[in-house]
């Protein structure tokens, strides 16, 4: 059984790629970052209907304690699929945003996604097949008032996947970026309301995080072997 890793994994989108990955027959490590009865309680769900999972919990941030615990998990052997999804929001006007809100958005979404990808490559490489999937955002591709620091990091992400995409293509593993709109969930809640959605996206209306995790279980699947290296954009018409 392959086994994926879903950092972020018990949020709304999260949640939906862990069971989605679960359902295709993955054995699904849930993470979180700092809650580990909500990775846990997500990981159980999975294991009630007949999946596979296990849960996690450290900062990725922390780039020593995030290979202590990689190392724990490769004990158990490779983790075939990647899927990088933590990330957090700080937003701010530039000409108003601290240095801390710069480097905390910047650390989770780009450099945990270093401190999660390095260790886990070699692994992958060994077996010669594998996924790296990150979650990006429209913000990533198209900008975004207010979110210098969170477009910044997921444009990062962009150039990384691209370049790491052609470092592994001849080991039969594909890189890809996933990078969605409006998505229904707590956080877009809080933000947009029904008429502000409709004005922004052409098709009217939320994604739904099982839309994001069907792409995503798409491409970590062997249908999409020759897709690699790409941006696709999930967001209604957006861009």
């Amino acid at each position: 059984m392959k086994r994926a890793l879903v950092t972020g994994g018990s949020g709304d989108i999260g949640a939906a790629i862990c069971q989605r990955l679960a359902a295709d027959g993955l054995h699904v490590i849930v993470h979180a970052a700092s809650r580990p009865e909500r990775a846990e309680a997500i990981a159980q769900g999975i294991r009630d209907t007949g999946g596979s999972a296990s849960s996690v919990c450290f900062d990725i941030t922390d780039g020593e304690t995030t290979r202590q615990q990689l190392e724990q998990l490769l004990q158990d052997g490779p983790i075939q699929v990647l899927v990088s999804n933590a990330g957090i929001h700080q937003d701010a006007p530039l000409a108003g945003m601290t240095p801390q809100q710069w480097h905390q958005v910047i650390d989770v979404s780009l450099h945990g996604f270093y401190n999660v990808c390095q260790p886990l490559l070699l692994p992958m490489m060994g077996t010669r097949w594998g996924r790296v999937i990150a979650l990006s955002s429209v913000a990533g591709v198209m900008g975004n008032r207010g979110q210098a620091n969170y477009a910044a990091a997921k444009a990062g992400l962009h150039g990384a996947i691209k370049s790491l995409s052609q470092e592994l293509a001849s080991r039969k593993i594909t890189a890809n970026v996933v990078a969605p709109g409006i998505i229904a969930g707590h956080m877009t809640e809080a933000v947009f309301d029904k008429t502000t959605i409709k004005q922004l996206v052409p098709a009217a209306r939320a994604g739904q995080p099982q839309e994001v995790a069907d792409l995503v279980a798409f491409l970590a699947s062997d249908r999409a072997s020759y897709i690699t290296g790409q941006i696709i954009n999930i967001n209604g018409g957006m861009a």
